[in-house]
């Protein structure tokens, strides 16, 4: 009778986990895949992009639910690695976030991502603006988009990619940059040291030193048989990667942040270990047109403007569980209100 009791407890414990997780992952909007054309879209700066994503981007398209009216949209650039159009998932509670405020939005796979064509190492940032502009243009042709309420909502390389978009397209009306760098060099430097952050001064210069090593390489132009016999770096980059870096380390955005003519909302973390959130937020004040910047800091988040005890735990399986448990909350307090608060004001002003 117990063994029966016990077996009907785990039943019923199991049952209410299984409803739980189903009601947490319950998002307050529609989505569909869709598939964007990108063979005759113009390159801001680049190659023609279908020269990397087969002549098209497989993507998700999100609407208010049970919405059928015209929405304002807010398309999503990546940060760097593969991803596909959701980031795991990652991306559904800042969908929902747009959708309060009345926004679709549109994301998609990078190129070689869950079947996509292509390889986004072979892109350089001017590439991936090029699916920008490609996509901004699908958008105006849908009955569910307004073309006067598009914005864009981009995450660490995003604030390399978004501003030359910015810049250029009069129909992108405003910018959310989270964890957004400046410069490549300096983003790496700083990287480097906060990764070093518990190792010696010894051990910190040796890193440094390989680390001026590798620019040098890539300031030559070095081919990666060149980069492999200079045996600068003990764990090596792929042949891939290195050829994505050799095509961007040179970024830096500041000549473009001061042709930004639209609403910027800037997001950073005061955990990131990524980008020195101080030196953006100071270049973007410097350099960005008088009352167009807004600035939100979250003191304890991470360059995703995750909690800071998540994001550099990704395999702690209690971080696991508690991202599939409650998704919502993985993120900063106020991250989410901030990006629905400053969608809504956008959807104002017309």
């Amino acid at each position: 009778m117990k063994k029966q009791w016990a077996i009907a407890l785990v039943a019923v414990l199991a049952l209410s986990l299984g409803v739980r997780i189903v009601v947490s992952n319950t998002f307050a909007f529609d989505e569909q895949r869709v598939r964007i054309p990108v063979t005759d879209a113009v390159a801001a700066g680049g190659t023609t992009p279908d020269a990397h994503t087969g002549g098209r981007l497989d993507g998700v398209l999100t609407t208010p639910k049970g919405s059928s009216d015209r929405h304002g949209l807010v398309v999503f650039v990546h940060g760097d690695g593969p991803a596909n159009a959701s980031r795991d998932d990652a991306y559904r509670p800042i969908w929902e976030a747009f959708s309060r405020a009345g926004y679709a939005t549109l994301s998609w796979d990078k190129a070689g991502v869950d079947g996509a064509p292509g390889n986004w190492l072979d892109q350089s940032l001017a590439d991936r603006g090029a699916e920008v502009a490609a996509a901004l243009d699908w958008a105006r042709t849908r009955p569910e988009i307004d073309p006067t309420r598009m914005g864009a909502w981009g995450v660490s390389q995003g604030g390399w990619v978004l501003p030359p978009i910015a810049a250029k397209r009069t129909d992108l009306r405003f910018l959310m940059l989270v964890g957004a760098a400046v410069n490549w060099l300096r983003q790496g430097e700083y990287n480097l040291l906060a990764d070093l952050r518990a190792a010696s001064e010894q051990e910190k210069q040796r890193a440094l030193d390989r680390r001026a090593a590798d620019i040098t390489l890539l300031e030559r132009g070095a081919s990666y048989r060149e980069y492999l016999d200079a045996k600068v770096d003990p764990n090596p980059m792929t042949e891939d990667r290195y050829g994505f870096v050799l095509r961007n380390f040179r970024a830096d955005a500041t000549g473009d942040i001061a042709r930004i003519g639209i609403p910027v909302l800037l997001l950073l973390g005061g955990a990131d270990r990524n980008v020195d959130t101080a030196e953006t937020a100071r270049v973007y004040a410097a350099t960005m047109r008088p009352g167009l910047l807004t600035e939100r800091a979250f003191p304890r988040a991470t360059h995703s403007l995750t909690r800071d005890d998540i994001e550099y735990r990704s395999d702690d399986p209690r971080v696991i569980a508690g991202a599939v448990l409650a998704p919502r909350e993985i993120y900063a307090p106020g991250y989410l209100d901030a990006l629905t608060d400053f969608a809504a004001r956008q959807a104002a002003v017309r």
